[in-house]
């Protein structure tokens, strides 16, 4: 009698049914022009997609934040108008990685963000280091006597409604940022390049984006790549961007609402604290803020090395080879 096996090849018994794992994830019914390729071609069809994805990503947020922006009542403030746009930009980028993880019959968790994971113990663990290694950063500065806390510049139910507004908005921040430059692209290119290639390549990017906010320095380019090569450790280690986003948010939010300093170049409105800087743009950061201090790469080297400790590198024995392959 011929062996029944699952859709991922384990063998079943005569009572046993196929699990979810095992039942293939159901795909969209499309023309051949768009149909994925057999699956020992599927490397160079994921950097293929690349091109149309991004062109797709673009005209969507063009349309949504043309349409919205007709919709919304004149006076609207520009926070609320801001924080729109960064939903909508976080949303360009995921739906069109959703519709090719239908072509592609695979599924969405595998460009970074499983649902199963979502704000889950990865991400609020993100948050804690976020929290925690900004504080770190801006302790330093004021043991170094280049720091002022200032006082509270918030006060009652503002302070909630405020904390909750910027949270959203670092959080639809780090969401677009995070899938944009280590998700979905990451993907399709270390299918051909490898990932740690397809991370260089990125960062590089990102940074190079970061170079033109205002009054940015080349210590603060550069620490933003460093921060990017990170993220891509992160995601490296624990095979999904849920910490890199909790962390990214947090980080954000920490800087630019609780401490009220410049966050790449700009302060943002309606923060907690009045703190103020003082001293040399190479130790503060100028008018870049703390990202762009050199103890920022001090602070980087520390969190890598506490992240290897806590997520160390997974040996991973191939199914069908005597070798093991050690995720770094």
């Amino acid at each position: 009698m011929p062996q029944r096996r699952g859709d991922n090849g384990r063998v079943l018994t005569n009572n046993q049914q196929p699990t979810t794992n095992d039942r293939p994830i159901a795909r969209l019914h499309l023309p051949v022009w768009l149909r994925p390729p057999p699956k020992h071609q599927r490397q160079v069809f994921a950097l293929q997609f690349l091109p149309l994805y991004i062109v797709v990503a673009v005209l969507l947020f063009l349309v949504l934040s043309t349409g919205i922006s007709y919709l919304l009542p004149a006076g609207t403030p520009r926070l609320w108008g801001s924080l729109l746009a960064k939903a909508i930009l976080a949303f360009a980028m995921t739906a069109p990685a959703l519709a090719i993880s239908r072509i592609e019959g695979r599924p969405f968790g595998d460009f970074g963000l499983p649902a199963a994971h979502a704000f889950g113990r990865l991400f609020w663990l993100g948050v804690l280091w976020g929290l925690c290694f900004l504080s770190v950063l801006l302790f330093t500065l004021r043991v170094a006597g280049t720091l002022s806390y200032g006082s509270v510049a918030l006060h009652g139910a503002h302070i909630w409604k405020l904390a909750t507004f910027w949270a959203i908005f670092f959080l639809c921040v780090a969401l677009f940022e995070e899938f944009t430059f280590r998700g979905y692209t990451q993907f399709a290119i270390q299918q051909v390049a490898g990932f740690w290639p397809a991370a260089v390549l990125l960062s590089g990017i990102f940074a190079y984006i970061h170079h033109s906010n205002p009054g940015e320095t080349w210590f603060g380019t550069l620490g933003a790549g460093a921060v990017a090569l990170f993220f891509c450790f992160t995601l490296r280690r624990t095979g999904n961007l849920w910490f890199a986003v909790g962390m990214h948010a947090a980080w954000d939010w920490a800087q630019s609402f609780f401490y009220g300093v410049p966050d790449s170049g700009v302060v943002e409105p309606g923060h907690l604290l009045q703190a103020s800087l003082h001293g040399p743009a190479w130790l503060t950061g100028g008018t870049v803020g703390p990202e762009g201090s050199v103890l920022l790469f001090a602070l980087i080297a520390v969190m890598w090395f506490v992240f290897d400790r806590v997520f160390p590198a997974r040996p991973i024995s191939p199914p069908r080879h005597g070798d093991t392959e050690t995720i770094a």
